[in-house]
């Protein structure tokens, strides 16, 4: 076993990446106050080839040296946009015909293992989908919960009730990338 070279991994250029396919994903950042955690979702997001990053509320935006510190240059590849409200971006998705969930804890809420059983995205129907990521101590504002449609939940079986936004995101995008892969 060895290490595959850069070469090897075969890895398109960002201009490739700018005309390639994308999964149907918008990924949410509703409040995320680490330029690191945001660094992080770009990298995640280039890895699966999301469609689009929204940045909202209080998140930085490119360029910025702490989110370039983990984008590692995925903040040039994948694209974004910047809302003031949280609320506009969900409200404009909606009218674009995006099913939009929160990943946030809720009495409702699916779990993200059992998202496929519910039937409620489905590959065929060719969705567009939107998740919502909130900040770090609060999570998603209680007042986007409404505009949802619905909330999924990362199951956990320990003694704590979150995980870092960070990890969250690399976990329900990669889950979401299976559900709705675009065939990319």
């Amino acid at each position: 076993m060895k290490k595959l070279s850069m070469d090897e991994l075969n890895r398109i250029s960002v201009d490739e990446f700018k005309e390639a396919e994308k999964t149907p994903l918008t990924v949410v950042l509703d409040n995320v106050r680490s330029q690191n955690n945001i660094g992080s979702v770009f990298r995640t997001s280039d890895a699966f080839r999301v469609e689009k990053i929204a940045l909202c509320g209080i998140c930085s935006t490119p360029p910025h040296r702490d989110i370039h510190k983990t984008a590692l240059g995925a903040e040039d590849s994948v694209a974004w946009q910047y809302y003031e409200e949280t609320a506009d971006c969900v409200k404009e998705l909606k009218a674009q015909g995006y099913k939009v969930f929160a990943i946030e804890q809720v009495d409702d809420s699916i779990k993200l293992d059992q998202l496929s059983n519910q039937q409620i995205i489905k590959p065929s129907d060719q969705p567009k989908v939107a998740i919502i990521f909130g900040n770090e101590v609060e999570g998603v504002q209680e007042e986007l919960l409404p505009l949802c449609d619905g909330s999924i939940e990362i199951p956990q079986f320990g003694t704590k009730h979150s995980l870092n936004i960070s990890c969250a995101a690399a976990i329900v995008i990669w889950e979401m990338f299976k559900l709705v892969n675009c065939e990319v």
